[in-house]
């Protein structure tokens, strides 16, 4: 049977699309080095150099006459991070806060996200899942401003306290911990939620039957489980909450965050090198913090 020259031939042509194809077939490092090419050039490109210009700006200054930024290296705005009491006060507020913001949550996100994964149903669980994430379909300003009314002093809440012989903590630092609370609580409960769904149900069972209590339990089966999820959890609220300077507009009165420092400096100050100097204090904080739970395996969860 005499076979036909030009098909066999179309059956051993080797294209260079061909050529490609094959060698990423062949070599799975090759694949995922090219899957990671672009977004890992536009985090280079877009993230971390305009972290390194961030840190440039830093040591330069703004010209007394004119206003304009002068690229005079110095250090005199480092050194007014740590000399300067307004920029210390505001620093350690900053950090009060959003410690004060991260433990609140997580302590409310621990008994939904366990109702959620252990006890609810999956009817039940799937409303409480989309009540969830109904706060995150509103727009920030939205959920900012109506807190703005229910903190008032006609709002909601001093109507719900004024028979208990308390008022609305109103505009200030309390309302603005109560309203950042409230805005990163899903991002809190969501990754606790995740870990408790991977706790085996008769893990529960067998520390029952081998006679602890549901205190020695949590402390001695679930919690070393979840800490993980609690960890990437908090990172959400802490830093969320570390760089938040619109709610503390809103509703926190005269009160200053390290963002309302930085957003004064960029915009009404005009002196960008101040800026660049304030911003790195967040950067810092978050780098310490990551870089020490980073054996926790937390930021696997993210």
């Amino acid at each position: 049977m005499t076979k036909n020259p030009s098909v066999a031939g179309a059956a051993i042509a080797v294209t260079p699309a061909r050529r490609v194809s094959s060698y990423l077939y062949n070599h799975a490092k090759a694949r995922l080095q090219l899957l990671l090419a672009a977004p890992v050039l536009w985090l280079a490109l877009v993230y971390i150099a305009a972290l390194l210009m961030l840190l440039v700006t830093a040591f330069w200054t703004v010209d007394e006459f004119t206003g304009n930024t002068k690229v005079a290296w110095n250090l005199d705005n480092i050194v007014s991070l740590f000399t300067d009491s307004l920029y210390s006060s505001v620093t350690l507020r900053t950090i009060g806060i959003a410690l004060g913001v991260t433990l609140v949550d997580i302590a409310l996100a621990l008994p939904i996200a366990f109702f959620m994964s252990k006890v609810a149903g999956p009817k039940l669980r799937n409303i409480l899942a989309i009540s969830v994430l109904l706060p995150l379909w509103a727009s920030y300003l939205v959920k900012a401003y109506a807190w703005r009314s229910v903190l008032s002093n006609k709002g909601v809440l001093q109507w719900l306290l004024e028979p208990l012989g308390l008022n609305t903590p109103g505009y200030s630092l309390w309302g603005a911990a109560i309203t950042l609370g409230y805005m990163w609580l899903p991002y809190v409960i969501l990754p606790i939620y995740g870990g408790l769904e991977k706790v085996p149900g008769n893990m529960l069972e067998a520390s029952s039957d081998l006679g602890a209590k549901t205190f020695t339990t949590v402390r001695r089966v679930i919690f070393p489980m979840i800490l993980p999820s609690i960890i990437a959890g908090s990172i959400f609220a802490f830093s969320l909450t570390l760089g938040d300077y619109i709610t503390i507009n809103i509703v926190g009165g005269p009160n200053q965050m390290l963002g309302n420092l930085i957003y004064t400096n960029v915009g009404t100050a005009n002196n960008l090198p101040m800026a660049a100097a304030l911003a790195l204090i967040p950067i810092a904080i978050m780098f310490a913090y990551l870089g020490s739970v980073r054996r926790t395996g937390a930021l696997n969860n993210l």
